[in-house]
């Protein structure tokens, strides 16, 4: 089968969970929290693009916003993937010049996600909710807010803030302890069956043989198996 591209980018669900994990103060994935509030709950369901696909995207005004939106909250996804996943398997590396690699890596990864979660809390400001249904993605509907704007609940203005693209202290290593403001998480095990696991769940490979899949496992499961002397 030949594709002309590795990644789909057309029929994505995304997980903006990221956006509660680094805005809770009292939580932490890596000490078993779950459950972190959405930023844009309607695009973890159905299937949206990230990229318009024909003429007819590109001249339909609310849908190309949609489209654009979506681009932006889809690279925060998967930059927050890779800012976790380079301190993760750091904790795994012995080789001085693999860690090199990792080390040096992770940080741009971390700005990048700060860039685009920066960007992606601009969606839609300063109008009202924009509702769009995808005529191609099976009637896919998604609701962009405008994050900006308080909604009058301290408690969920905190968890939805725009703009907000530093960590805020939360739980680390013990709950006894002072909070910090930290990447997360950055649990190591599993760390890179995970991150392949939430890309699949994204949709990035949807229309890859099952060859490629199976080549993707068998990178993440010896990614999880190394260990350091």
């Amino acid at each position: 089968m030949n594709k002309g591209r590795l990644t789909n980018l057309t029929k994505l669900t995304i997980d903006t969970s990221f956006w509660g994990r680094y805005r809770s103060d009292s939580t932490n994935p890596d000490l078993g929290d779950t459950s972190f509030v959405q930023a844009v709950p309607s695009l973890n369901i159905g299937q949206h693009a990230a990229i318009p696909r024909t003429d007819a995207d590109a001249n339909n005004p609310n849908l190309i916003k949609a489209i654009a939106f979506t681009a932006g909250f889809h690279f925060a996804f998967i930059e927050q993937g890779g800012t976790s996943l380079y301190p993760s398997l750091a904790q795994r590396v012995n080789d001085p010049e693999v860690l090199l690699v990792v080390l040096s890596i992770g940080p741009s990864e971390a700005m990048h996600f700060q860039t685009w979660h920066d960007k992606a809390g601009n969606a839609n400001a300063g109008n009202p909710p924009l509702t769009v249904v995808d005529p191609i993605n099976n009637n896919s509907t998604v609701t962009f807010v405008d994050l900006t704007v308080p909604t009058g609940n301290d408690a969920v203005d905190e968890l939805l803030q725009a703009n907000l693209i530093m960590p805020e202290p939360c739980p680390f290593l013990e709950r006894s302890f002072p909070v910090c403001s930290i990447v997360r998480p950055t649990g190591t095990k599993a760390a890179a069956m995970g991150a392949l696991k939430a890309l699949a769940a994204d949709g990035l490979f949807i229309g890859q043989t099952p060859e490629f899949m199976h080549l993707l496992n068998d990178l993440a499961t010896d990614a999880d198996s190394a260990r350091g002397k």
